[in-house]
């Protein structure tokens, strides 16, 4: 069975426009995914990214110009300047982190739409994902028990972390990531037909 190693921020306007897209992918190829939500800061200061403000007024730009154009694309509502951004990524982080776990030991939910639901809640619908309310709405309405927004939080923490070293260590350096399992690396929401081309033999 394909396997999808997804490297994310919960922060990242990218990977909310890639919607629920990954999870069509891999049901098409019957392909596995493992979230892994990571700290985007860190990872910038770790791989030589730049923090948005300190960007070049051109590229900030451009960044507007693109998500505008790439959610018309989609067919997606994006808020340019969320209301609560950037939040605490911690907590979503950690709630998709214990949410995984659930479903590892038999729990129902659907994980692909929890992490779509948070992204969204961030970047259409104006929602502060750092706070634990959202955060259980979330995980209900994805099928989860929403307790998983305060239970196992060390445990959390401690995949958080790991997730970033691993992130590091196998070139990772923006979100959305992709490596399949014959690690081949795809960064980016436009680079998901060239993931499934990949999974499908084509490239």
């Amino acid at each position: 069975m394909p396997h999808i190693d997804y490297f994310f921020s919960t922060l990242s306007p990218f990977t909310y426009l890639a919607g629920t897209r990954l999870e069509e992918i891999a049901a098409r190829h019957g392909a596995d995914i493992t979230y892994k939500p990571i700290d985007i800061g860190a990872l910038f200061a770790r791989t030589g990214g730049t923090p948005l403000p300190e960007r070049h007024q051109s590229r900030r730009e451009y960044r507007l110009q693109e998500l505008t154009r790439q959610a018309a694309r989609a067919g997606m509502k994006i808020n340019l300047q969320p209301r609560y951004w950037p939040a605490n990524a911690a907590p979503s982080s950690y709630a998709i982190i214990s949410a995984q776990r659930a479903k590892a030991d038999g729990a129902e939910g659907d994980l692909g739409g929890l992490v779509h639901a948070i992204l969204r809640a961030c970047w259409a619908e104006d929602r502060d994902i750092a706070d634990e309310a959202v955060i259980r709405e979330l995980l209900a309405q994805a099928g989860f028990d929403p307790d998983l927004a305060s239970r196992g939080m060390v445990a959390a923490a401690e995949s958080y972390a790991g997730n970033l070293e691993e992130a590091v260590s196998r070139g990772v350096f923006g979100s959305p990531f992709y490596i399949t399992d014959d690690g081949q690396r795809f960064w980016g929401q436009d680079r998901l037909d060239d993931l499934d081309l990949h999974l499908s033999g084509k490239l």
